[in-house]
Order: C-alpha cells, then sequence, then structure tokens
C-alpha cells in the first residue's frame, strides 16, 4: 500500500513552484486585452522584442517548460537562454542567457 508520505517522497518537489506560480498570476494580471495586436504591442513597450508561437519555433528551439518560463536554445547562434511567456494570449518575451 502507497501512503501518502511514501507518494511524495518519490516526487521530487520544485523548490521554485510557488514563487513560479506567482510570476504566472503578476504576468497574466498586466494582460490588458484578449486582442494579440493590442496585447503584442503593450509587451513589446515593457519589453521589446516579442513572439508569438510559431515566431519562437522560427528562431528557438524548445527545450523545457517551467512556466513562466520556457528554456529555449536560439537557432542562428546555438545561443541557450529563457523566455518568459504569458498564457493569453500567447507570447513570449524578455529572453535572457
Amino acid at each position: 500500500m502507497i501512503t501518502v508520505f511514501t507518494f511524495l517522497e518519490k516526487i521530487k518537489m520544485d523548490s521554485t513552484e510557488f514563487v513560479r506560480r506567482d510570476l504566472v498570476n503578476l504576468i497574466n494580471e498586466k494582460v490588458k486585452s484578449s486582442d494579440d495586436t493590442t496585447e503584442r504591442e503593450r509587451l513589446e513597450k515593457e519589453h521589446g522584442q516579442v513572439w508569438d508561437t510559431q515566431e519562437l519555433q522560427e528562431e528557438y528551439k524548445v527545450n523545457a517548460f517551467l512556466a513562466p518560463f520556457v528554456e529555449v536554445t536560439r537557432l542562428s547562434d546555438g545561443q541557450r537562454g529563457l523566455l518568459t511567456f504569458q498564457h493569453m494570449p500567447r507570447f513570449y518575451f524578455n529572453f535572457t542567457f
């Protein structure tokens, strides 16, 4: 019989989960419009370059998601880094390495 304790022992707890959940909430609270154009313009003013999902796939290889971040490799030069993303409308921004 598996108890809750033994089950939790088998799962590696993510020490960043609560901080990341707070960040997801903060990012999604800033969304001003469900209109892609309006929201892209807002993000570009705040963060510079912004990618939608298709643009992301054209410029980056996605290695992993850990909301609100995505680990990527830039295809042009192999530089690995992180992008931040918001859920709806889905945009990626703030490339850091």
